[in-house]
This record gives C-alpha cells, sequence and structure tokens, in this order.
C-alpha cells in the first residue's frame, strides 16, 4: 500500500459528462515533476503559492496571475520555486474531449498554442469558476450552468489566445535517424534495453543518442521510455488488472517503481487513477 504524503496532497477524477475530460487538484510542497508528456490539452490555474516550470527550452513561473498550457505531446517538468507551497487546479482534455470542444465551438481543425501561459484575469476567474463546478467536493451546481462554464473558458482561451491549425514542428535529419529507435522502444518497452542497443540501430554513439533524443523529443532515452511504460499501464490498469499485473506487464521492475514514476509524471498514484475511474 502507497504510503500517505501529508506534504503532498491530490485528488483526481474524472467529469463523466464531458468526455475526455479529467481533473486534479493538489497541494504541494516538496514534489517534483520529472520532465513528462500528456496526450491531451493542460490547463493550470494556481490557487495559492506557485511553482517553477520548463517547457520549450525556457523557465517560467506558475503564479496566481497566469494561466498555464500545454499541448498534446508538449514536453515538460515543474519543481518548487520561488515558494514554499503551490496549490493548483488542473484540466486534462484528451482526444475524445478535444473533438467535442471542437465542434462545440464551431471550429474544423484543433488548434495550438505559442506561449504556454496566458495572463488574463477574467479568464483565470472563469477558468477557476469552472473548475469547482466540476468538484465534487465542492457545492453541487446546476450541469446547465457547467456546461456554459466549460463552453465560456474553453472557447474564450482558444478564441483569444489559441493559434490555428496543428503545430508544425521541424524535422531535423536527427528525427529520421531516430525513426529506428522509436520503433524499437514502441515494439520493446517492457525489455530491459541499453544506450548500447540503441545507438547501434540509428549508428549513433549513447553520447550522441541521448543529444539526438533531447533536440529532437525534448525527452530522454529513459525518460521517453518511461511514458511508454506508463501509457501501457494505465490501458491495463483502465482494464482492470491489479496494480503488480500492471507494473509487470508494462516493463517496471516492480509496484513501487510504477508507483514512483506514476506520481512523479501525473502527481497522483495510480490507486487514485483507478478509484477515480471506477466513480
Amino acid at each position: 500500500m502507497a504510503k500517505l504524503d501529508p506534504l503532498n496532497t491530490s485528488r483526481y477524477w474524472h467529469v463523466p459528462d464531458l468526455p475526455g475530460m479529467d481533473m486534479l487538484h493538489a497541494d504541494f510542497t516538496t514534489h517534483d515533476y520529472a520532465p513528462h508528456v500528456h496526450h491531451s490539452f493542460v490547463i493550470a490555474l494556481t490557487e495559492a503559492g506557485g511553482s517553477e516550470f520548463k517547457s520549450r527550452g525556457r523557465t517560467g513561473m506558475a503564479h496566481p496571475q497566469a494561466l498555464l498550457v500545454f499541448n498534446p505531446a508538449e514536453p515538460h517538468s515543474g519543481r518548487m520555486g520561488g515558494s514554499a507551497r503551490w496549490r493548483y487546479r488542473s484540466f486534462y482534455l484528451a482526444e475524445p474531449g478535444i473533438r467535442h470542444l471542437m465542434t462545440t465551438l464551431g471550429i474544423d481543425h484543433t488548434r495550438y498554442f505559442g506561449s504556454n501561459t496566458v495572463c488574463d484575469e477574467a479568464l483565470i476567474a472563469s477558468f477557476l469558476e469552472l473548475h469547482r463546478a466540476l468538484d465534487g467536493n465542492s457545492a453541487p451546481c446546476d450541469p446547465l450552468r457547467q456546461q456554459e462554464l466549460f463552453v465560456h473558458s474553453f472557447g474564450t482561451l482558444f478564441q483569444n489566445h489559441a493559434q490555428p491549425g496543428q503545430r508544425v514542428l521541424p524535422a531535423p535529419a536527427e528525427a529520421r535517424v531516430l525513426a529506428p529507435v522509436l520503433e524499437l522502444l514502441r515494439d520493446a518497452f517492457t525489455e530491459r534495453l541499453t544506450l548500447e542497443q540503441m545507438a547501434a540501430i540509428a549508428d549513433l554513439t549513447p553520447f550522441q543518442l541521448i543529444g539526438a533524443f533531447n533536440r529532437t523529443i525534448g525527452l530522454t532515452p529513459h525518460t521517453y521510455l518511461t511514458q511508454l511504460r506508463l501509457r501501457a499501464a494505465i490501458v491495463h490498469l483502465a482494464a482492470g488488472r491489479p496494480l503488480i499485473e500492471a507494473a509487470i506487464a508494462s516493463g517496471f521492475y516492480d509496484q513501487s517503481a510504477l508507483t514512483r514514476h506514476f506520481k512523479r509524471t501525473f502527481g497522483m498514484t495510480p490507486l487514485q487513477y483507478v478509484r477515480a475511474r471506477m466513480r
């Protein structure tokens, strides 16, 4: 059983009436987020304190006057910095929710955000009200009001701060060199791979391989592999497999390893994820 951490608490839940929408309410004093990606739009707003985040090779600050936005598959990390506490709320809008949102807004194509920080006090207040309205621990909110807040908040965010079309990233020669390595990782993420094995496929040295990963993907080979294993673990957990079985089947050494990486990446334990899905 995972140990309780009184210094870093979080609640995670799924919103049944909004497809692809998951929510988190966290209160951290020592928690650090390892470099990771989400396959969803991430919108986070700070209620108290703040933290430091890294994305796109730059360092920024999370604080109550800033709304943080990360595009799907955009690498980022975070740590406590400049504040002894970070209490925040976040939305995770995955593909079904993105499609639903685009239809609701009358937008043909997904948009992307050119900046991770949006400073708009009215919009921040709107998202904060929306998050609390969708929080089962808060006072009940009329479903129509919830829908209205959802459409207004996300509609304003995408209309005023997003750019049309998909985010197009450059495809350097290194991306082609790494293609067979990425295929190996996707096919054999449960195996005990070495840097030498991966580098040999790309005709690189291990040092060159790490540099190519950082420049092309924004993650190290180990971090990328861990993300693949976490995604697999989520599939196993969603299918109802016990935690220890999901851990081993996803390539982790044991249940504690899965729990440690899960919490460092998502700010919650696998058990919290399972309970939210069950509800």
